[in-house]
């Protein structure tokens, strides 16, 4: 008696790869928009922190954006060299550098207001369907680190 092999999975019904093609098309859609600003897509997140957060440590923009320092740091240097942040020595910790923004870095804020305006309208989504979406994604995330954390492996689809 032969077995026969399940079949193999099918890629448009893979999860990893729905969430890896709208993430290449989103990100592709924030870097023809940033550009005009000279931004990079990663360059925007950390402003959006500094914007929301005020004066944040680089390790708490590190665990925020979920980076670590040698990503970090080479994007932290352009925003630097840009004039739009600062970095200096923590008062309360000699230890630690703080990231605040500069004038500039501030009234870039308003500059880029319309981009999440934008990116809404590319998605082809009403606000209220990208904001239940962005919920879900953000849930599926945290579940998925939470396994990984625990060293739980998720359930074995070809398994009955």
């Amino acid at each position: 008696m032969t077995t026969t092999a399940p079949a193999a999975p099918l890629l448009d019904e893979q999860v990893c790869f729905a969430l890896y093609s709208a993430s290449r098309a989103i990100t592709a859609t924030y870097r023809d928009l940033l550009a005009p600003f000279g931004l990079t897509y990663p360059q925007y997140l950390v402003l959006l922190v500094l914007w929301e957060d005020g004066t944040t440590s680089v390790s708490g923009l590190g665990r925020r954006l979920q980076l670590d320092s040698g990503t970090l740091s080479p994007l932290l240097r352009r925003l630097e060299a840009s004039g739009l942040v600062e970095r200096t020595r923590s008062r309360s910790d000699e230890r630690s550098v703080d990231v605040s923004l500069t004038p500039t870095g501030d009234a870039l804020r308003a500059e880029v207001g319309s981009v999440p305006d934008r990116i809404c309208a590319a998605t082809g989504l009403d606000a209220d369907a990208v904001a239940a979406l962005t919920s879900a994604v953000a849930t599926l995330a945290t579940s998925v680190r939470g396994h990984q954390e625990l060293g739980t492996p998720g359930p074995d689809p070809l398994l009955p």
